[in-house]
């Protein structure tokens, strides 16, 4: 395959885990000892994605580095960035703030070592084998000077978890399969058996359990970093007071679309998807992940 157009994956995954309680993207799910990114680098490197880019936090990128880059060695060119809370122009800095500056602040991070086409992924999520093989597909064909972006999108039922509210990007497509819009939804979790959403006025109303909604996996020319860069200083300026204030990827990619420049092709999945909100959801994702293993899917040992 020629070398340029191969794909690059961003790995998000500079998040503290909070709700989880610790650093996820480092966790084992398996006997092996394979964290679940380690399922979206094997699936991505099959896939034929040519370089790995993960964006991570300076305190742990040395044991980060210990779990991967050995794995990987031979098999996908690897880069770090590094999300810190210093990456602001200097007015906007405060040392009372602890949590990152959100997924858009971290797309940012990559533009001078991301020339070519990209994926863009959470660290926590799994996606699945189709979902990687249908974007790699999608990006080789693309042309890296063009505004036409892609996304694969989920089901709503098919990602939740069962033990407390997660957020999601709920998507509004067209009769042609491309998005018109993205509104993130930072609480949805199912009450009394129904599946129900924040709305503005932070009223639970019923959402639909069919929904098209976001997973963060996103197909990206490097056309994208046009967007941003203004998009966060006027997102700073607005929120220099608010210490929990982030700056999505879904902010960058409704802009993006109301520019009418960029379109955004929807690759509907219908896996399922599984990943680790919360503690509690780590014992669902290692029955999910051993299944997998068991039937094929995946070699026990991954990177032999």
């Amino acid at each position: 395959m020629n070398e340029n157009k191969k794909p690059t994956l961003v790995i998000l995954a500079a998040g503290m885990g909070s709700r989880y309680g610790g650093l996820k993207q480092m966790d084992s799910f398996t006997k092996e000892g394979d964290t679940i990114i380690d399922f979206s680098l094997y699936d991505a490197v099959h896939a034929g994605f040519g370089k790995v880019v993960f964006i991570i936090r300076k305190t742990f990128e040395k044991e980060f580095k210990t779990i991967y880059n050995s794995k990987l060695a031979g098999k996908i060119t690897i880069e770090y960035v590094f999300q810190e809370l210093e990456n602001v122009p200097k007015k906007y800095r405060n040392p009372e703030r602890v949590k990152p500056w959100g997924t858009g602040h971290a797309l940012l991070m990559t533009k001078d070592v991301v020339k070519e086409n990209f994926a863009i992924i959470n660290a926590d999520d799994f996606y699945s084998r189709q979902a990687f093989v249908a974007i790699a597909e999608k990006l080789r064909n693309t042309d890296k000077n063009s505004y036409n972006f892609s996304m694969v999108a989920y089901s709503l039922k098919n990602t939740i978890s069962e033990n407390g509210y997660v957020s999601r990007g709920e998507c509004t497509v067209d009769k042609d399969g491309f998005l018109t819009d993205v509104t993130e939804r930072v609480r949805i979790e199912k009450i009394d058996g129904i599946l129900k959403s924040e709305d503005d006025n932070g009223e639970m109303v019923p959402i639909d359990e069919n929904t098209t909604v976001s997973m963060n996996f996103w197909g990206f020319t490097p056309k994208c970093f046009e967007f941003g860069d203004t998009l966060f200083l006027d997102f700073l300026e607005k929120n220099k007071e608010n210490l929990k204030a982030e700056f999505y990827l879904p902010t960058i990619v409704n802009t993006m679309l109301a520019s009418k420049k960029a379109s955004v092709k929807v690759i509907e999945s219908d896996s399922k998807w599984f990943g680790v909100t919360y503690s509690d959801d780590k014992e669902k994702a290692q029955l999910e992940i051993n299944k997998l293993k068991e039937n094929g899917v995946y070699p026990t040992k991954l990177w032999n």
